[in-house]
């Protein structure tokens, strides 16, 4: 397939790249704008800003592409309070202009497949312990929210037989592809790495570091786009977990990365927030539907991975 990677410079955009090349498939990455640092050889590269509507109907017009995964979009929660109209802005009125331009060029070339990249923070923290797809979203942050209006804009559109979709909830991804890992400031492995390397004073754990979260390495991910590619059919929207299933807290995350670096890493504990204690993927559909095997994103090895680049 001919496949259009939005955000195709970004972590997660960069290991799709990757996979869908390894794979045979064809790809043009979408970026809008800026150094080409990641970009990989085998790719073509065009650009647009998926705010500007004329610009994607131009690329897709001109692409034919048979897919599309759209991974582009802005995602630090905390921010999204104070700056909400960028984010809707980006991650809905940009997924309309994709859909837009789809429907430029419909019947002219068979219903493209589109692989939309959501979040697990849909779910918000009113549910505790595995998570399944059937739950209601309770969004708590306009990033989530403008995520849950996304997914509902791609499954309508998809209700009408112009595409196949299939929205992929990641949870928390981590690990490295290709040279890239995450470096996210909101998140704690990357902090973890800071404290390790004195870029950070101490890494921050609220009480005693027990709550617990799922984390999903890169490759994995990357992998369940490429399967949900493969699985989508047109009139119709799926919804996949894209997590390892496995509970990992935050101090064992610290103490994974002092077993696999050999070095101390220094912990400052705040109060306890309000916050769930588990939160897991249950990921049995993507598992069953599309052969999706998380078989990378073991704790350690996930760490072990990013370590790996964030140290070179």
């Amino acid at each position: 397939m001919h496949v259009l990677v939005t955000g195709g410079l970004g972590y997660l955009g960069h290991a799709v790249t990757l996979d869908l090349l390894a794979a045979g498939h064809r790809v043009t990455v979408l970026t809008r704008g800026g150094a080409d640092a990641g970009h990989h050889a085998g790719a073509g590269l065009v650009r647009g800003d998926v705010r500007d509507r004329a610009r994607i109907g131009e690329v897709v017009a001109a692409g034919r592409f048979d897919a599309i995964c759209h991974l582009a979009a802005v995602s630090r929660g905390r921010d999204s309070f104070a700056d909400p109209l960028t984010y809707y802005d980006v991650n809905v009125t940009g997924t309309l202009n994709l859909l837009m331009a789809l429907d430029g060029i419909r019947g002219s070339a068979p219903p493209a497949r589109f692989v939309f990249a959501s979040t697990d923070k849909v779910y918000g923290s009113r549910y505790v312990g595995a998570l399944g797809e059937d739950l209601d979203p309770c969004p708590e942050s306009p990033y989530a929210t403008s995520k849950v209006a996304a997914e509902r804009l791609v499954a309508a559109y998809a209700a009408t037989g112009a595409i196949g979709a299939v929205t992929l909830r990641c949870f928390n991804i981590a690990g490295s592809a290709g040279g890239r890992t995450d470096t996210a400031v909101e998140r704690i492995i990357p902090n973890v790495f800071r404290a390790l390397t004195g870029e950070s004073p101490y890494v921050t754990l609220n009480g005693d570091g027990s709550a617990v979260r799922d984390f999903v390495h890169v490759l994995d991910v990357a992998a369940a786009v490429r399967l949900s590619l493969a699985a989508a059919q047109a009139g119709e929207h799926r919804v996949y977990n894209i997590g390892s299933g496995v509970a990992s807290s935050m101090a064992q995350v610290v103490a994974t990365a002092e077993a696999v670096t050999g070095l101390p890493v220094a912990v400052r504990k705040a109060p306890p927030k309000p916050e769930p204690q588990v939160l897991t993927a249950d990921n049995s559909r993507a598992v069953k539907e599309l052969g999706w095997t998380p078989g990378r994103s073991g704790l350690t090895e996930l760490i072990a991975d990013a370590w790996s680049t964030w140290n070179a």
